[in-house]
């Protein structure tokens, strides 16, 4: 009894000092993780103020001059060599320090949205009646992730790391989809591992796909006549217009929960007492994948022919753009979540959560504050909802490691004037921060681990399979002074 009783204890005391040791190994800090966070720390006014720039430009997709140039400006600055208007698009450019392998790339991106200016106030107050507004936080998004790509470049310029940091700036994300033709022009074929994140309401790797989707244009063209005195005379583009979309209206009853199909009429004629002989509509058409994508806008683009004939018009159907799902990396999301997990939820003040809870309260959410804490790694559902975006194209062209990081409050609507009130105070600031220290972590990571490296190139191929990929965008240079705008 007694020998049974000492080895018991003698297993207990060897099982605790492993614990202990194993715990000591986990928590012993990386030095050069510490180091670029210590960089976007001491960089966060500069970064903070180039943020609160390009908050203020208010610059819409393929109009971000302003923006472009503050952010490469800035990346000069501190040393990157700077190629302005790559892939025919004036406001995109790559930002790149280092040489040799791994080419590690990150994405930043920087439009507003139409119609959303807002002042730092939370209640509802346009600081620019009718204009602008960065509803979608990308006023953080260039500049977190530029901060993450010079907290890097100052490893590699110290001799820490080698290889090249190289930052991609994308504009049009909200509208045309810039990176379409930054993936087209080859800008991506040498990158090993790609970063990108996205505000949000809540901290966490991103591993859900989003969905495909298609943009496409139908115009109608017919014969304008007196409305009253002869409108015999008359074949309508307005009437075409409205057979079309209640066409598209009644196949909603017919497609698949996982299908959004959305439309915009930007013309339907000018005045109540002239037959309109052109007419004008936004499509677009959403769903989880682009197998299932392709037959639904197919099908709505058909539909056109059979509005036309009815209405005794002729019609034209324009490709403007579409994107991919993104192709989940779980094996770099798995780094990226060991990552926020060492760095902990962000702190906020009481004023900050003031602010959230008003925000919350004049949109009608419950007034819960931000929600500060780091959520698990999800499941990669196989029909994951929520929206679109181009990052999808990267992401089946080379690996991409994705974050969402809190920017505004629990709840909040997004895409709206709450939104871009957060984004240009503090509460999107610590965000900004936070996306720029979790990222350069990561990259961290893969700059000091080929083998992590070679795994998420491993991932990426199997998912990948024999898909040849091929952007939804049409030949010809980008619609940058189109009627599209």
């Amino acid at each position: 009894m007694k020998n049974t009783y000492q080895l018991s204890t003698l297993t207990l005391l060897l099982l605790l000092l492993s614990q202990i040791s194993f715990a000591q190994r986990k928590a012993k800090p990386n030095p050069l993780k510490e180091a670029v966070v210590a960089s976007v720390d001491q960089r966060f006014e500069s970064l903070t103020d180039l943020s609160d720039q390009i908050w203020s430009f208010e610059e819409i997709a393929f109009q971000e001059t302003q923006s472009a140039e503050a952010l490469s400006d800035y990346a000069e600055q501190l040393g990157f060599k700077v190629t302005r208007g790559v892939a025919e698009i004036p406001t995109a450019f790559v930002a790149e320090y280092g040489s040799g392998k791994p080419i590690i790339g990150i994405l930043g991106e920087f439009d507003a949205l139409p119609g959303l200016s807002q002042n730092k106030v939370p209640y509802k107050s346009p600081l620019n009646e009718g204009n602008p507004g960065h509803g979608c936080g990308h006023n953080l998004f260039g500049v977190a992730s530029l901060g993450a790509a010079a907290a890097i470049k100052d490893l590699i310029e110290s001799g820490e790391i080698q290889g090249t940091v190289r930052f991609y700036g994308t504009p049009a994300e909200e509208k045309f989809f810039g990176k379409l033709w930054m993936v087209r022009a080859g800008l991506f074929d040498d990158v090993d591992v790609v970063m990108d994140w996205h505000p949000s309401a809540e901290t966490k790797t991103a591993v859900q796909k989003g969905l495909a989707l298609v943009d496409f244009q139908v115009e109608f063209y017919g014969q304008a006549a007196h409305a009253s005195s002869d409108p015999w005379n008359g074949r309508s583009t307005g009437d075409a217009l409205e057979l079309y979309t209640t066409g598209i209206n009644y196949y909603r009853e017919h497609i698949k929960p996982t299908v959004r199909i959305h439309y915009h009429i930007q013309d339907a004629g000018k005045v109540v007492n002239v037959v309109p002989d052109y007419s004008r509509i936004w499509v677009r058409v959403r769903d989880s994948s682009r197998e299932g994508l392709i037959p639904v806008w197919k099908r709505v683009e058909a539909m056109a022919e059979g509005a036309a004939i009815m209405a005794n018009v002729d019609y034209k159907v324009s490709l403007i753009s579409g994107v991919h799902e993104v192709l989940v990396n779980r094996t770099g999301s798995a780094a990226l979540q060991k990552n926020l997990e060492t760095l902990g939820p962000i702190s906020y003040t009481e004023e900050e959560q003031d602010f959230a809870k008003k925000i919350q309260e004049a949109t009608g959410k419950p007034q819960i504050g931000l929600v500060s804490k780091i959520e698990p790694m999800e499941e990669t559902a196989e029909h994951s909802m929520g929206g679109s975006t181009d990052v999808g194209d990267v992401s089946w062209v080379v690996p991409t490691i994705r974050l969402s990081a809190t920017t505004a409050p629990n709840g909040t609507p997004w895409h709206s004037w709450a939104v871009v009130a957060s984004s240009g105070m503090s509460i999107g600031h610590k965000g900004m921060a936070y996306a720029a220290k979790a990222l350069s972590m990561t990259m961290v990571d893969l700059f000091e681990n080929p083998e992590l490296v070679e795994s998420v190139k491993s991932e990426f191929k199997e998912k990948k399979g024999d898909y040849v990929y091929k952007g939804f965008v049409p030949d010809g240079p980008p619609p940058i002074n189109s009627n599209l705008q």
